[in-house]
């Protein structure tokens, strides 16, 4: 008799382990939001593992692809329930607790401050002009949203999906944490996706725009900018540029403290202590965190494929958008200016400018367009965050 109570004590503890698995999920398929789980799951999973592979194999945007992957793998594992909230006395998942960081809109911020610190303006400065690239690259938001508005989205879901075009992660995630959360998974995706694939998707747009004579344009040297302008530059863009648009206050805000930090030359440590180990610290919890965001029952949805579509378009279009502003600027400079430089107003900091830069010496190997191209990339910076503050004075609530 006490052999077959312990026999069935084994075999309970046995079924609440299986219970309590994963695996277990498997067996016990349920809709949620349309999806059939843990089905979706599997397909998620699927998917964390590609992205991984480009991360770590293919070396697409590593540093914060190989985060947001993995946070989507550990949020599609059946019942570990990492993102969960607290449900009376039951803590929350520790997800839930590091996302706070993207919902209280802390993280991008501080991606900013780090931007900041490691960026230098004064090609921007030294050539004014290349505020007209950066802000022409922004150009394939608004024409984006339009073409979300169409396909049925929100007016703040639609300017969530916009922003993709600005190329730049951080800002698409401040911008859909504030308007657009069920959302955040897909747009992070899409949006980084995007900025990894930037030596991809630019040179062929740069090639159809342009012509062989224009590619081969040397542009003159730039004209040194001095110490005092560079410490006078963040401080007067912040002051023109938050009271213009105080809803941009956030992003431009900690970009140009990182850059006066930087160019004050009376912080070196601090400065060093933000470009490395704030940023790589901010960067994983920021990456994880998104990811985490991707689990089955909102990523698996036709709203996900109309997002990534239209996220292509709108980078492509920002890219265009720059080159033919170039080409204008090239005819009325009467050939000083190389067009191909208009493809770096897009935010993507220095992938868009080092594109431009191959792309120029594969046709005169005698041309440096680095830096250049880095005018109009951190306009475009300085472009995208303007953007998201427009649309967060349109479509925020106060």
């Amino acid at each position: 008799m006490q052999g077959l109570f312990l026999a069935n004590n084994i075999i309970d503890t046995l079924v609440t382990f299986w219970q309590g698995t994963g695996f277990y999920d498997f067996f016990n398929p349920i809709f949620k939001e349309g999806v059939l789980l843990p089905f979706g799951n599997v397909i998620m999973i699927i998917i964390a593992c590609i992205l991984l592979y480009l991360a770590i194999a293919k070396e697409y945007e590593p540093y914060l692809l190989i985060s947001i992957a993995f946070g989507m793998l550990l949020v599609n594992i059946p019942i570990a329930g990492l993102m969960n909230g607290p449900l009376g006395t039951v803590k929350g998942g520790l997800l839930y607790y590091l996302f706070q960081g993207i919902d209280l809109g802390i993280y991008p911020p501080l991606i900013f401050l780090c931007i900041g610190a490691g960026t230098d303006f004064g090609p921007l400065i030294a050539n004014p002009r290349s505020l007209l690239l950066g802000a022409a690259a922004q150009f394939g938001i608004f024409f984006t949203f339009i073409g979300a508005i169409f396909l049925g989205f929100t007016g703040p879901e639609a300017a969530s999906i916009g922003i993709i075009g600005g190329a730049d992660g951080p800002t698409a995630l401040y911008l859909t944490s504030k308007l657009a959360p069920q959302l955040l998974g897909s747009i992070a995706v899409a949006a980084y996706s995007y900025m990894a694939l930037v030596p991809m998707i630019q040179p062929p747009i740069i090639r159809i725009l342009t012509t062989e004579k224009e590619r081969v344009i040397k542009m003159e040297q730039l004209r040194e900018v001095s110490q005092t302008e560079k410490i006078i530059f963040p401080i007067v863009v912040t002051i023109f540029t938050c009271l213009l648009l105080p809803d941009a206050t956030s992003l431009i805000g900690m970009l140009m403290l990182g850059n006066l930090l930087k160019e004050s030359g009376r912080v070196p440590l601090l400065v060093k202590a933000i470009q490395d180990a704030l940023m790589y610290i901010v960067s994983i919890f920021l990456g994880v965190t998104v990811g985490a965001k991707a689990s089955a029952d909102h990523f698996l949805t036709p709203d996900t494929i109309k997002i990534i579509v239209l996220g292509l378009i709108a980078f492509s279009i920002g890219t265009a958008a720059g080159v033919i502003i170039g080409k204008i600027m090239c005819f009325f400079t009467k050939g000083k200016i190389n067009p191909m430089i208009g493809a770096a107003g897009v935010s993507a900091v220095p992938m868009a400018a080092r594109v431009v830069q191959k792309e120029g010496v594969k046709y005169n190997p005698t041309n440096f367009l680095l830096m250049h191209a880095m005018g109009p990339n951190v306009a475009g910076v300085i472009g995208s965050a303007v953007a998201a503050g427009m649309l967060l004075l349109f479509f925020g609530t106060k």
